[in-house]
């Protein structure tokens, strides 16, 4: 299987992936589109036409941005919708709500390295949030990407899912202590392992899938950070950067990958890959700085399994709301 390429790479921006790219009558829903790098997968996708629903737990700040990108782009069908990741419920509503086929999911949506706690459904935070929600997301929207007959599903993994596979015996660290990050890169993991599964099954339907790392970005989602953890990273990134490992992006730099997967002729037709810099990653057994991703977050084996065990986990939660 041949590695897909582009010319594309870490300093291009999510506006250099589109131009040129004609997206008028396409419909995306990009979620976490109020801040980082949901903002610039957004106005990307509005700046090429096509007509951008950003799904947001502040509707406040969503309109904020939707404005924003309706002043840079000129588009006027901007859509701000609640969404709550968290809460299965407000999942549950927004896809009952959605009309007419989906052309683009940007599964966008996150928290990193939060403290120990639960969603709505008593789920892991950052397994429910990260990877749950955008399960329950992607499976009540799938007759909407059906029926645009070639839809694109968008996951944002991480560099970080190299900290831990998917132990499906014990999701939610029932039985081991928490640690913030196993639990993030876990769920990092899982979002990959999506696009893996979802590629198969819903081949027919004319839906592909994949996964990417956006990079290092300094964005809201290392709130939870301490200042000390947050000086140690900003050391260890200037030191990465001076050894040629990586760059730290700017939000739209970060976001390019994320447009990349959304419009790119490359990409049509393509799924259950992982892609890194606008281009397809290779599979490491370590990686380089950034760069690569494991064989356990490509497993096809373990993306099966994890699909069913989700299946069971929203199906229960629904029944005993």
């Amino acid at each position: 299987m041949t590695r897909i390429r582009s010319e594309f790479s870490s300093r291009s921006t999510a506006l250099q992936v589109v131009d040129g790219v004609d997206l008028a009558g396409r419909r995306a829903v990009v979620t976490g589109a109020a801040s980082g790098i949901g903002v610039e997968t957004a106005r990307a996708l509005a700046h090429a036409g096509a007509q951008v629903t950003l799904a947001v737990r502040d509707t406040a700040a969503g309109e904020r941005v939707a404005a924003d990108i309706a002043d840079s782009s000129g588009r006027t069908d901007l859509v701000v919708a609640h969404l709550d990741l968290a809460d299965l419920a407000s999942v549950d509503a927004f896809t009952r709500a959605w009309q007419g086929p989906l052309h683009i999911l940007v599964n966008n949506a996150g928290v990193m390295d939060s403290p120990q706690g639960r969603t709505a459904q008593g789920w892991e935070t950052q397994f429910g949030t990260n990877y749950l929600g955008h399960f329950a997301l992607a499976t009540g929207l799938h007759g909407a990407l059906a029926a645009a007959g070639d839809a694109r599903i968008v996951a944002v993994s991480s560099s970080g899912h190299a900290a831990s596979p998917v132990v499906l015996d014990d999701l939610f660290f029932d039985r081991r202590p928490y640690d913030p990050n196993l639990a993030y890169g876990q769920s990092k993991t899982a979002d990959a392992l999506f696009a893996v599964e979802a590629s198969r099954r819903w081949a027919a339907d004319g839906i592909t899938a994949n996964s990417l790392d956006p990079g290092g970005i300094w964005t809201p989602l290392q709130r939870h950070w301490s200042p000390e953890r947050r000086a140690a990273a900003e050391e260890q990134a200037r030191g990465a950067a001076a050894a040629g490992l990586f760059h730290m992006k700017s939000t739209e730099q970060g976001a390019a990958t994320s447009v990349f997967l959304a419009t790119s002729p490359l990409v049509a037709g393509i799924g259950g890959r992982y892609f890194q810099d606008c281009q397809e990653a290779e599979v490491v057994s370590e990686l380089n700085g950034l760069d690569g991703v494991l064989p356990h977050a490509l497993d096809p084996q373990a993306a099966r399994q994890l699909w069913d065990v989700s299946e069971q986990l929203i199906t229960r939660a629904r029944t005993t709301a």
